[in-house]
């Protein structure tokens, strides 16, 4: 199905267009690399890419991946969509823009997103290569969640291939609907769980101010517990002590709002993908 693909990358010299440029530059499909800005284009020249402009890059691609932030998504594809020929696939790689209706559409395109899983806290890493990547897409092995929302039964399977090659090495691509990818991602992903991480790089460092400790005697025991707490929580290896389970009580009743489901409102939704795109709100 993938035989004689043509793909072109839209943004190829920002932080994702290296990353999905790097795995593509490693295959047989005839792959074109667009970027504007001159550090960009360095950066692809150094490792062997040449870089044409948008219209030459898209003219005959049957995918074009658009690897640029959301927050420009609505500029880029309004510029570079009417330049795609007929049939053809819109891969974007974060689900934002695409729920708060921010992508130019266009008859006779296919739509996909689809969004890396990033590399699990409970992967068997072997490899110094493996640990070293902890975002994915070069050594550790990673899932990736798409959506369609225009379908296509013909595209799909070569949606899904080019997918696991751009976050490659790729377990497996799960698919979903474009709003159900948006509660993953920001709602689960990062109103939730980066949110908590960085909370805790925060009480760590707090830590260190309010007691007598150094950091690394905080990170000693901090860290393992860290781990011992999502193991147990997420993978029920062992149980929590009973006092242990007092004070989580007591933790969850001094920090968590009680409320706090309401983040998986479609209202609350829109509220923060709008904040993230910088848009006033999100129209439907």
């Amino acid at each position: 199905m993938t035989d004689n693909l043509k793909l072109a990358v839209i943004g190829a010299g920002g932080k994702m267009g290296m990353r999905v440029s790097a795995n593509l530059q490693k295959t047989d499909w005839d792959v074109k690399y667009a970027e504007k800005s001159p550090a960009g284009v360095a950066r692809n020249e150094e490792l062997g890419r040449h870089v044409v402009s948008n219209d030459e890059a898209v003219k005959d691609a049957d995918i074009v991946v658009f690897a640029v932030p959301d927050v420009a998504l609505n500029a880029v594809t309004t510029e570079v969509v009417p330049l795609m020929k007929d049939g053809s696939v819109v891969l974007t790689l974060d689900p934002a823009a695409a729920y708060a209706n921010q992508l130019f559409m266009r008859e006779g395109l296919t739509y996909v997103v689809a969004h890396p899983t990033h590399p699990s806290v409970f992967l068997e890493r072997h490899t110094p290569e493996e640990w070293a990547d902890t975002f994915g897409g070069v050594a550790a092995p990673q899932n990736a969640v798409a959506a369609m929302f225009t379908p296509s039964d013909h595209w799909k399977p070569i949606a899904e291939k080019v997918i696991e090659v751009i976050y490659g090495p790729v377990i497996k691509v799960y698919w979903a609907s474009v709003h159900d990818l948006a509660v993953l991602e920001p709602t689960l992903n990062e109103t939730i769980g980066c949110m908590i991480g960085q909370f805790l790089k925060d009480v760590l460092d707090y830590t260190v101010e309010v007691t007598d400790m150094d950091e690394d005697t905080v990170k000693a025991m901090f860290y393992g517990h860290i781990y011992i707490a999502l193991t147990n929580a997420l993978r029920g290896s062992n149980p929590f002590s009973d006092a242990c389970l007092l004070a989580m009580d007591y933790g969850r009743e001094a920090i968590i709002k009680e409320d706090w489901k309401r983040i998986y409102d479609d209202a609350d939704l829109d509220v923060v993908v709008a904040k993230m795109l910088k848009l006033d709100k999100i129209e439907r």
